[in-house]
């Protein structure tokens, strides 16, 4: 049953970033002004507690089956998070902190074009996930 509730953390995410890719940061350009930092400040405070919750669940579910039952699709599914992970706090983060201080037109083109990197992978965890629980369930 904790496999399923991967799958509702991976689905969460998935349409939270999908969400994010193709609409809330093709817009950032819109908040280039006196209020860029307070506003992207908020954004961040706020998202934060919508997903940091949810990927600190949806790690250690995936830490759990990939030690409990190793296999090929609990090692991938781990692989995908760890990449995910990654690329968050290696690659979005920092580029959040730089338009945090100053909208940069290259910085917001940078994160959009590296958060790919999460839609695509966050997207095979769910259908990876769902694929499974589906199994675990019949």
């Amino acid at each position: 049953m904790l496999i399923c509730a991967q799958f509702f953390c991976a689905a969460y995410m998935t349409g939270i970033i999908w969400f994010v890719q193709l609409v809330h940061y093709p817009m950032l350009h819109h908040s280039n002004g006196a209020d860029t930092k307070a506003g992207h400040a908020e954004y961040t405070h706020r998202m934060g507690r919508v997903v940091i919750p949810v990927m600190l669940a949806e790690m250690g579910i995936q830490a759990w089956w990939a030690l409990a039952a190793p296999s090929y699709t609990s090692l991938l599914g781990l692989s995908f998070l760890v990449v995910i992970w990654l690329s968050t706090f290696l690659l979005q983060v920092p580029t959040h902190q730089k338009l945090q201080l100053e909208f940069n037109a290259q910085q917001q083109r940078y994160l959009l074009h590296t958060n790919w990197i999460r839609t695509v992978l966050w997207t095979a965890r769910a259908l990876l996930l769902a694929s499974v629980c589906s199994t675990t369930l019949t």
